[in-house]
């Protein structure tokens, strides 16, 4: 075996996480499922691979963190912190030491120190008001910039991102505009950071954006639908408020990832549940729709392995996940076999170790 690699899914309904052990040949071994409270959602891996870090949604609401065995994968509950709201994201900077949240409720964004055993420290370092339902955040490659997008206000924010001070400070301008109605939502940045991917929930557009090597801010270079040509849907409202509207048609993405190598690019789609393929232009940042698959019912989240070999899939109407192998050439997606984990999953973790370590 050339090295260990290991997935966990957050069931939000059963309020647990499933573990699974990915074999070399490409077959997925379920192991315990921990416990964790109502409404696990969101979930980051430390950059050291040693912590996993999940938020459970329903109230009070609090953040989880779990050691990971790099040996087995086994997940052993370190802490439970309160969080004074609801954070549909989190993610890590690069060096460990800061955990990143926003909130859509709320319309905020957070920044929290970690502890060396990777405990959140008991008081936020920053709360940020942003604009309408923030649904995202991460830094990029170089750690010095961060980016918010908020779906209510059709903006994406920006940051200048201090890891010595532990500090976000409003980038100038702050703020750079998508189309009205669009919803931005989650987005993924290139390798070599010269380009971010962001994602539209409400008419699954991607927007190119090329990232400012010295400033970190954003200029929109291209974009593409991130559906089939041949698919029917219209544009979407935002869910949870009041509507008398019918969504059965409504376009609703609402992930995206790249492959490590940059060169292939996934979003998904929950109002017909698939996932949909593009090759990226590594030169232009531009992308081209490959395919599209049929995936678990409403995916809300999914992932690709470190390896850039698989990817893992999962659907908060759906008590199953399925294992695709990734065609390096076409980015075609070959579902190898589906397997049982809890109701309600919608987030998926990869972590990988190296044989040896």
């Amino acid at each position: 075996m050339s090295g260990a690699a290991f997935v966990y899914v957050s069931n939000a309904d059963d309020g647990d996480i499933s573990t699974y052990r990915l074999d070399d040949q490409g077959e997925l071994h379920p192991g315990e499922r921990v416990g964790v409270a109502k409404g696990v959602m969101p979930m980051a891996v430390s950059p050291d691979r040693r912590f996993l870090y999940a938020v459970s949604r329903s109230l009070p609401c609090a953040i989880h963190v779990l050691a990971i065995d790099a040996r087995t994968g086994a997940l052993t509950p370190v802490s439970t912190s309160p969080l004074a709201e609801s954070l549909p994201y989190i993610s890590l900077d690069k060096t460990g030491r800061f955990l990143l949240g926003a909130s859509y409720a709320a319309s905020l964004v957070t920044l929290m120190a970690l502890e060396p055993d990777g405990r959140v420290a008991p008081e936020p370092l920053q709360v940020i008001p942003v604009g309408r339902n923030a649904h995202s955040i991460r830094v990029d490659a170089t750690n010095r910039f961060a980016y918010v997008p908020t779906l209510g206000t059709d903006a994406v924010f920006m940051f200048t991102f201090d890891a010595r001070a532990g500090k976000l400070a409003s980038n100038t301008p702050a703020l750079e505009l998508t189309s009205p109605g669009a919803g931005p939502r989650h987005f993924a940045t290139s390798a070599d950071n010269r380009f971010l991917y962001l994602l539209c929930e409400m008419t699954a557009e991607i927007v190119t954006f090329a990232i400012d090597a010295g400033t970190g801010l954003l200029t929109a270079t291209s974009s593409v639908s991130g559906l089939s040509p041949e698919n029917t849907l219209v544009p979407g409202v935002p869910r949870g408020g009041p509507t008398t509207r019918n969504l059965d048609r409504d376009i609703w993405a609402a992930d995206i990832h790249l492959t490590p190598d940059g060169k292939l690019l996934y979003l998904s789609e929950r109002t017909e549940s698939t996932l949909n393929a593009f090759s990226v232009d590594g030169r232009t940042g531009k992308l081209t729709y490959r395919s599209t698959h049929a995936t678990e019912r409403q995916p809300r989240g999914f992932a690709v392995d470190p390896s850039g070999r698989f990817v893992v899939a999962t659907g908060e109407k759906s008590d199953m996940i399925s294992l695709y192998r990734i065609d390096g050439a076409s980015g075609a997606l070959e579902q190898r076999r589906r397997y049982p984990t809890g109701k309600g999953g919608n987030w998926v973790e990869f972590v990988r170790f190296d044989a040896g370590e």
